[in-house]
């Protein structure tokens, strides 16, 4: 394995939330850091930092990764979506309601890797089986709510897309 001289940069040029962006950093930077420290979006939170709870949960190109297993250079010419570029997302804004009303929401950590995933897989598919939806959040751990409720909210966020295309 060939290592980067210290002091190594690079200039990854990137969609971020919709916004041409580029960032120097070096090429193997998590790109967790680089949203949180270089470019300050904290929705983004860092669990474990080895990819086990997907609390640093982002949209790379439309797929949910964790942001702390992504080197910076990986993104380059490539499209992501953090929680705070879903704020205006209209399945978003149904999952913050629903989290909300459901009790889905509890510490917050585990909060933004949640709604982004389940943003990723109603996009896909607005109803998806309760396996569906399992399978897509197998990912997030969360140590508040026990589940139940964040599968709760992101059902009737389900039910209510699906309502509105039905009218």
């Amino acid at each position: 394995m060939a290592f980067l001289p210290e002091g190594t940069v690079a200039t990854v040029t990137f969609s971020l939330n919709g916004q041409r962006q580029a960032v120097t950093a070096h090429p193997l930077a998590r790109l967790l850091d680089v949203l949180r420290e270089d470019l300050r979006l904290t929705g983004t939170k860092e669990g474990c930092g080895e990819g086990e709870c997907g609390a640093c949960a982002v949209l790379l190109n439309h797929e949910v990764v964790n942001s702390c297993l992504v080197p910076i250079l990986q993104v380059h010419d490539a499209e992501v979506m953090t929680i705070e570029g879903l704020a205006g997302h209209p399945i978003a804004k149904l999952l913050q309601d629903a989290f909300v009303q459901c009790g889905g929401a509890q510490c917050g950590i585990c909060t933004p890797g949640m709604v982004v995933a389940a943003c990723g897989v109603l996009e896909r598919r607005p109803n998806p089986s309760d396996d569906e939806l399992r399978n897509a959040l197998s990912g997030n751990l969360c140590r508040c709510t026990g589940y139940m409720r964040i599968f709760e909210a992101i059902k009737a966020a389900s039910n209510e897309l699906t309502q509105a295309a039905g009218k």
